[in-house]
């Protein structure tokens, strides 16, 4: 990996993919191999074994939306600051999104993007540590961006180009994406732990909202408050007042 000082930015270099399996494992095995460092972007145009948060797979049309993995060097980090690099991720993407899709667009706990109340783009994280130090992250990112038709699996999807109403290039707009994580990383490398937890908590997805969950059989609505440093999600009137990411599911 290149120092943490380093001066590459966030997306160079930037690959562009035909197809892979996944662009997050793509990415790991050039890591592993010194093919690639901090800064490095890998874009697919399609991918065939993406995955999501808690294992669920993430489905993309050919061509038509962002596919990305970026490697990034989180070693100013302490181990337990994991949830600090989701923050800065998660709004990077509202950045990105909310240039084209407005103020509608929310950051749904812990690193969905919604807008209005479909979704429409998430984050998964790859941490890689070794004993009390990190080694390197890879933070994969799917956006909905051109696809218009989707699987009758795939519950409150919206892309951009349906919100708009026009077409985009999903390359370029990947690289546009890379400009706004690195601006969001630079900020965090240098301090801004905490005014990012603010404003991911300003832009969290129904925030003072009063909304149905489910932990393990149990459904039950309660008033959605904040989101903490470590990444727990803080309830008025639940069956608790905060839950770690996985206890519960929301209920569409």
């Amino acid at each position: 990996m290149l120092p943490i000082n380093a001066k590459t930015p966030i997306g160079e270099p930037f690959s562009e993919l035909h197809e892979v399996d996944s662009t997050n494992i793509y990415a790991i095995d050039k890591v592993q191999a010194n093919l690639a460092a901090h800064g490095s972007a890998f874009f697919a145009n399609s991918q065939y074994a993406g995955k999501g948060q808690r294992g669920k797979s993430w489905i993309s049309e050919n061509g038509s939306n962002i596919i990305l993995s970026v490697v990034i060097d989180p070693s100013f980090l302490l181990i337990n600051q994991q949830f600090s690099l989701s923050v800065m991720a998660s709004l990077a993407l509202y950045d990105f999104f909310s240039s084209y899709a407005g103020e509608e667009t929310k950051i749904k706990w812990p690193n969905d993007l919604f807008w209005r109340d479909r979704k429409t783009g998430g984050i998964l994280i790859d941490n890689h540590i070794k004993g009390t130090k990190w080694q390197y992250s890879v933070i994969g990112i799917g956006i909905n961006i051109n696809q218009t038709k989707f699987s009758p699996l795939i519950q409150q999807a919206v892309s951009l180009k349906q919100i708009t109403g026009k077409k985009y290039n999903p390359v370029e707009l990947a690289k546009e994406l890379c400009q706004h994580l690195d601006k969001r990383f630079e900020a965090l490398k240098n301090g801004a732990h905490a005014q990012q937890l603010a404003e991911y908590n300003l832009h969290l997805y129904k925030k003072g909202e009063t909304v149905r969950f489910k932990k393990e059989n149990i459904a039950f609505s309660a008033s959605v408050e904040l989101v903490n440093e470590i990444g727990e999600l803080f309830v008025k009137d639940g069956l608790q007042d905060r839950f770690n990411f996985g206890e519960i599911v929301w209920i569409v």
